[in-house]
């Protein structure tokens, strides 16, 4: 089935924009012809009420009325009517019968027998009035007006001036005529400037059409979204226009909130677009520090021919790469620890198949129900203490790696972990537990050897969750405390190393949490108390891509 094709823009255009002005010009060409018509036929009414109220206070016209002298009324009225251009001038006695009339047969006439109009208004009332009626001479526009005795006051006749709608409507015509030829003018001119404001339109959007429009528009958000590095822009005034998801949460921003629109001083006041908007200048690449975050920033402003009308920043976290090597490490610690497990279990069913072979059947029993009791009791503990799997998860893979080193993790059987606050990430989580266990684990064996212990404690009474781990290691110098959360700080020899206990500051200073750092003077060693609030009260949120480390 053919595709419909869309009228295009241009076209959409001057049709919509001539429409409006032929719309326009109608209604004005209306409404001016209609008001001009109006105001004619009332200034034509006014002028024959004002010439007959003039008449009916001449001396001569009151005379004539008291004298009935109808030969120099009838004489006055048509001198007055060719000096007034009127179209006649009728006069009357107090009922309304005709004194003075052109057509002299309608003389003694009652006024009322053409018009219906006995001038009730102007000879009972004592009032002056216009009205609009169809005569014996046309229909006309009259003005009538009461004559008055002058001693008594008393109304004695009645003056009725008319000028003709004929020519009144002339008069319209002519300047209708006018009207609607300026009309037609600017109709023309409003056309034109419809199709010049169309091309100048098309041209500023690159000839493109509004559906090709919306198309790139969603291709650009479903694009900006994608990029994992963070992008904030802004327009010459500071104003935020553009931001993703992704520079959100690498700020530890709400997702949620509102930003487009606001001004980039509340939202991010050290980002530093308002400089590079000052001069002009990109910056790439460049480590700085956001929101407590060691950042990569690439800042470049945007430029309109000579004028620079905004900024664009793309950033990502500096540790990224550092977490990667971490990840890497930690894929191949989990590579080693399996292939150790295998070769453990493995000994042991090759134990416990030779003991079958022997015929010591409750040797073998034996050997099988310690190995399944204390794992058992294992597994029965990390249910009933710690319900969350992903937490219960690591602590069992971390009890496996210190049995694989020839070492204990004892988890005090009073430990309890399950009021979790549910926006609490677990895998941040579990890569601080795990990392505070990794460096007693090793710790341990380096001063102790085989068969030490850790010891592992939780609880989350009260308002903060606490971890504690006690290793038997040789303790921390109080010199290597002040700087043992620093980044590349370590008493490990090799590379990759030095980055454990910063992620762990990194997260507590995120979600407001501490850790205590102290020797243990009977049994040696040394003990990492971890507190975490249920309510985060830290100045960020945590950072992305951040991994486990069980």
């Amino acid at each position: 089935m053919p595709v419909k094709r869309r009228t295009k823009l241009k076209t959409r255009m001057i049709l919509t924009l001539g429409l409006v002005s032929v719309l326009q010009t109608v209604f004005i060409g209306v409404f001016a012809g209609y008001y001009l018509s109006e105001s004619l036929y009332n200034e034509i009414g006014q002028r024959a009420l004002m010439v007959a109220k003039t008449i009916a206070a001449s001396p001569a016209v009151i005379r004539g009325i008291q004298q009935r002298n109808l030969d120099d009324l009838n004489t006055l009225t048509r001198t007055l009517a060719q000096t007034n251009e009127a179209l006649f001038i009728v006069i009357g006695d107090h009922d309304a019968i005709r004194l003075a009339h052109p057509l002299p047969e309608r003389i003694g006439l009652s006024m009322a027998d053409d018009e219906g109009d006995y001038g009730r208004r102007a000879l009972v009332e004592g009032k002056g009035y216009v009205a609009r009626a169809l005569g014996n001479l046309g229909e006309s526009m009259r003005g009538k007006a009461p004559v008055f005795e002058p001693d008594s006051g008393a109304i004695i006749g009645i003056v009725s001036v008319g000028y003709s709608v004929s020519q009144v409507e002339a008069t319209v015509q002519r300047y209708n005529f006018v009207l609607y030829g300026v009309l037609g003018v600017v109709l023309l001119i409003s056309i034109l400037a419809a199709v010049v404001i169309a091309s100048r339109f098309k041209r500023a959007i690159f000839g493109l059409e509004p559906e090709e429009i919306a198309g790139l528009f969603q291709e650009r958000n479903a694009t900006l979204q994608s990029v994992r590095e963070g992008i904030i822009a802004i327009n010459r005034d500071g104003i935020i226009t553009t931001v993703n998801r992704a520079a959100l949460l690498t700020l530890g921003l709400d997702t949620e909130m509102p930003v487009l629109g606001r001004p980039i001083h509340e939202i991010l006041p050290e980002s530093g677009l308002m400089s590079v908007l000052a001069t002009g200048t990109p910056e790439f690449d460049r480590e700085v520090w956001l929101r407590n975050r060691q950042m990569v920033v690439n800042r470049l402003p945007m430029r309109q021919g000579t004028d620079i009308i905004g900024v664009v920043s793309s950033f990502r976290l500096r540790n990224e790469l550092d977490q990667v090597s971490q990840q890497l490490t930690r894929i191949q610690q989990y590579a080693d620890t399996l292939r150790s497990q295998t070769h453990e279990y493995s000994n042991k069913l090759h134990t416990i198949a030779g003991l079958i072979q022997l015929g010591a059947y409750n040797d073998a029993l034996g050997l099988i129900g310690s190995e399944v009791s204390s794992h058992q009791a294992l597994i029965h503990l990390l249910l009933e203490a710690v319900p969350d799997p992903i937490i219960a998860g690591c602590l069992l893979g971390k009890h496996n790696r210190a049995r694989e080193m020839g070492l204990h993790l004892d988890i005090d059987p009073d430990s309890q972990m399950t009021d979790l606050p549910h926006n609490l990430p677990r895998e941040q989580l579990v890569s601080v537990l795990g990392n505070l266990i990794d460096n007693a684990l090793e710790a341990t064996r380096r001063h102790t050897g085989a068969n030490g212990r850790v010891q592992l404690s939780m609880t989350d009474l009260g308002q903060d969750l606490i971890f504690e781990v006690e290793d038997q290691g040789p303790g921390i110098p109080l010199e290597v405390q002040n700087r043992m959360f620093e980044k590349g700080v370590t008493s490990k020899t090799g590379t990759h190393h030095g980055f454990g206990l910063h992620l762990v500051r990194q997260f507590l200073d995120s979600w407001g949490g501490s850790v205590t750092v102290e020797n243990l003077k009977a049994a040696g060693g040394s003990r990492f108390t971890l507190y975490l609030p249920k309510t985060p009260t830290g100045g960020a949120n945590l950072a992305p891509h951040q991994t486990a480390d069980c």
